[in-house]
């Protein structure tokens, strides 16, 4: 894995803002937010090898939230974020 796929978000507001808005860009869940992306689909993707660049980064760190059962850090994001799909 990448040094640019490892990174916390925790110490970083910006990039957990950029985490609750940033919404998948194709397939099956096209325009879902990422941190709205079923776990088997963002696991599927942690198998075959995350994309590159920032959408990577992104689900690197959805999945990790998402494998060790903390889903709850994301639900400061969904109160301040806009739900519509």
């Amino acid at each position: 894995m990448d040094k640019e796929n490892t990174a916390s978000p925790f110490g970083d507001p910006e990039l957990m803002l950029k985490l609750a808005n940033y919404r998948m860009p194709f397939g099956k869940y096209a325009n879902r937010l990422l941190i709205d992306l079923p776990e088997p689909y963002v696991v599927w993707f942690a198998n075959k090898g995350f994309p590159k660049g920032e959408l990577g980064q992104l689900l690197s760190i959805v999945h990790e939230i998402k494998v060790n059962g903390l889903e709850y850090l994301f639900d400061p994001l969904r109160k301040a974020t806009p739900r519509g799909h």
